[in-house]
């Protein structure tokens, strides 16, 4: 027998609280089937369910044949989203990466487009996980009436009520406050990998970059050479007090005393000078 869902109290959130709102760049975008009007609009639905529960999805963790059947309108949105959400892939870096209730947090933010309204909300939905298994877990959040109400059947979720207007910061984004993989996983698996920056980089524009052959590019060079100029002056020697006949070599020849040929060798050369 399975154990129904456990009535918990909601706390106020951004999501519930009804609010004057205008239209502006930090306003979610609202992807539906309803005002589809070229094959650019689908593309853009389906990336933006891709980005809402993976965040980023490569080539292989695309679902291909769910893709043919939104484009071919066999499927709905919600159909699309409960796809995604029992995936290989969702399965894999979600729900086996991830406690029970961290995977009810997370699922709950992807798919309602809110955060859990606390521990009750947490141990009620883990409940149904541990009880139905995550398929029946996604059956149960795609088909309540929260979803309904704010989704339906051909609207894609999103972050609501992120940005207020009487904040000057708004909530952060969901992948970023709720990881892909817990904790315990990102130092298994070796990050986020701390880099140590000594010098601090400054962003130059690519029109602003010097080109090959630029003088800009020799300046280090030419700094160098100044720098060493300063540090080793040049000496100025005087010519008035160099003995040049000292500096020039000259070699001695000498001859043993004992020797009578070179003596007289020596004393020929004296007299013929």
């Amino acid at each position: 027998m399975a154990i129904p869902l456990l009535k918990y109290s909601p706390v106020t959130q951004n999501s519930r609280v009804e609010g004057y709102e205008i239209p502006g760049d930090d306003q979610p975008k609202i992807y539906s089937t309803q005002n589809i009007l070229s094959s650019t609009d689908i593309n853009d639905l389906i990336e933006a369910a891709y980005r809402q529960i993976f965040f980023h999805a490569f080539k292989a963790d695309r679902e291909r044949f769910l893709e043919s059947q939104l484009r071919s309108n066999q499927i709905t949105v919600r159909d699309f989203v409960r796809g995604l959400l029992l995936s290989n892939t969702y399965r894999r870096a979600f729900y086996g990466m991830n406690s029970n209730y961290r995977y009810v947090e997370q699922t709950v933010q992807r798919a309602l487009g809110r955060d859990v309204f606390g521990k009750e909300e947490t141990l009620a939905w883990s409940i149904i996980v541990a009880t139905k298994g995550d398929e029946g877990f996604i059956d149960a959040i795609l088909d309540s009436d929260e979803y309904l109400d704010n989704f339906g059947d051909d609207i894609l979720p999103y972050q609501r009520r992120r940005v207020l207007p009487t904040r000057s910061e708004g909530e952060l984004p969901f992948n970023i406050k709720s990881p892909r993989y817990d904790e315990y996983y990102r130092s298994i698996l070796g990050f986020p990998k701390p880099v140590a920056q000594s010098s601090v980089r400054r962003f130059t524009p690519q029109e602003q970059k010097p080109k090959a052959g630029s003088p800009a590019l020799f300046m280090d060079m030419v700094r160098g050479l100044n720098s060493l100029q300063q540090a080793v002056p040049s000496q100025r020697v005087s010519a008035v007090g160099v003995n040049f006949t000292s500096g020039v070599p000259y070699r001695k020849v000498s001859f043993p005393i004992n020797d009578p040929v070179a003596a007289a060798a020596v004393e020929k050369v004296k007299q013929g000078a």
